[in-house]
């Protein structure tokens, strides 16, 4: 996996994150160590620093060993290094349609022609979601609020919560098994219409008893941010602005005075 020095590599493949293995018709020279890697994982897996991908400047042929400037095509055999290479992340890669996002200062999967750019969020979208989505500055460089691992620069696919916060798509799948709020803000990570519209229902058919009929709450809606006072019940209490039930007690139960 690790190679010292510039001597010829011994092997062609390298565990890689979750003991995947990576063929490679070259090897990064680490310029922070002087070590040979297949890729920047590999290199961060196994040293206690990180390699800073555009400081690269040379990589190895494994097929005839020279070490050259970091391109494409290895200038002494014409080995294909990569059908994608970017010159300034020092990417090598099958070609999936990447594109180099210079705004996000780093490589995304494309098709460029599918995605866009949101300057203020500061982080590249699917187009079905321009002009879509609520905005929050810099809300890549944010770690995922799940699993606290960065979401910028991460190989999971980002996904967006309608109240604009990020998550990665695996960790937002997992939080749906449990709970369908944003850990963030609170408000619903999905379209709840059908639920609630089910919550109504069960509401409907399953009164009070006499002693509580007549009480009500003060609530503060998640979703529309809004107060209200509602009857209470213990199935959920109903925002009276937006008919959510992802609402929260804001103060003490009371009786109804008309009713006392």
């Amino acid at each position: 996996m690790e190679h010292g020095g510039r001597g010829r590599p011994s092997f062609l493949s390298f565990s890689g994150p979750g003991g995947v293995l990576i063929s490679s018709d070259r090897i990064l020279l680490a310029p922070c160590c002087d070590k040979l890697y297949t890729c920047r994982l590999c290199h961060d897996n196994n040293e206690d620093h990180q390699l800073d991908r555009f400081k690269v400047k040379e990589v190895q042929c494994i097929n005839c060993e020279k070490i050259q400037h970091a391109q494409q095509t290895c200038e002494e055999c014409s080995t294909l290094f990569g059908e994608y290479y970017c010159s300034i992340c020092h990417l090598f890669d099958k070609d999936k349609k990447q594109y180099h996002c210079e705004n996000c200062g780093i490589c995304r999967i494309g098709p460029k022609e599918d995605f866009f750019h949101c300057l203020k969020c500061n982080l590249c979208l699917a187009m079905n979601l321009q002009g879509k989505h609520k905005c929050i500055e810099n809300v890549s460089r944010q770690n995922c609020p799940i699993c606290l691992e960065d979401i910028h620069t991460s190989r999971v696919v980002a996904h967006v919560l309608p109240c604009g916060h990020l998550l990665h798509r695996t960790c937002y799948e997992e939080m749906l098994k449990e709970g369908y709020r944003c850990p963030l803000c609170m408000h619903s990570a999905l379209d709840m219409t059908r639920y609630w519209r089910q919550l109504d229902d069960e509401v409907a058919q399953t009164p009070m008893p006499s002693e509580y009929q007549n009480m009500t709450v003060d609530i503060l809606c998640n979703d529309c941010n809004g107060r209200s006072t509602v009857q209470f019940h213990i199935l959920g209490m109903k925002c009276n602005i937006c008919d959510s039930y992802n609402t929260a007690q804001a103060g003490g139960c009371r009786i109804s005075l008309g009713q006392q």
